[in-house]
């Protein structure tokens, strides 16, 4: 089949996005991170991710991960801080709480992962953030999220522990469109001046 077929590339393709996430925050964006809200910002909103994602865990043995909420928080971040906050926050405070509770071996995956998913999210609702962009734009995030999380799992599980994980992803994902993004619209239209000068 064309996944199999493709397998063998996963992981040059997942240290390629890798390779990207890391030049966009370290190098394209490093000024964000050489002020002090950047850096002040970029840490807070990493830190709540992390909290949101190890608030409520949900164990998926087959293959050694979990269900969580911290979509939400992700795509919240980024729907009100922009891009690189929301790929920073997303990435860094997704892997820290897998290393934090025990789940170091997803930590990789889950950074490359939910960067791009908050990356995503972010870039969108940054150039137009009525209520269909930001819809539009959470669920592609959350989409990717998915099928990040399929890919690897199908390299690394199979085709039955990635199909098995499917409903739980979905569920973060759906959780984070009408959290994220519905919470984050809501927010946005009451104080969206303050909002745009925070988007770096």
């Amino acid at each position: 089949m064309a996944m199999e077929a493709l397998a063998p590339y996963g992981k040059w393709v997942l240290i390629a996005v890798a390779v990207l996430y890391f030049v966009y925050l370290f190098v394209l964006k490093k000024k964000v991170f050489e002020v002090a809200v950047g850096v002040a910002l970029s840490g807070i909103m990493a830190a709540l991710v992390a909290v949101a994602t190890m608030l409520i865990q949900v164990p998926t043995p087959l293959t050694r991960g979990y269900i969580n909420v911290g979509d939400s928080m992700v795509m919240l971040v980024a729907v009100l801080f922009g891009p690189t906050i929301g790929a920073f926050a997303g990435g860094f405070g997704s892997a820290m709480a897998d290393l934090i509770t025990g789940y170091a071996h997803w930590a990789p995956f889950t950074l490359v992962i939910k960067g791009v998913e908050g990356f995503v999210v972010g870039y969108l609702t940054s150039k137009k953030d009525d209520f269909t962009t930001i819809l539009l734009a959470t669920i592609l995030g959350g989409a990717l999220m998915v099928l990040g999380y399929f890919f690897v799992e199908v390299y690394f599980y199979g085709w039955g522990g990635a199909i098995a994980e499917v409903p739980g992803n979905t569920l973060q994902a759906v959780t984070g469109i009408i959290v994220g993004g519905g919470v984050g619209h809501v927010i946005k239209r009451r104080v969206k001046d303050m909002l745009v000068s925070l988007q770096i």
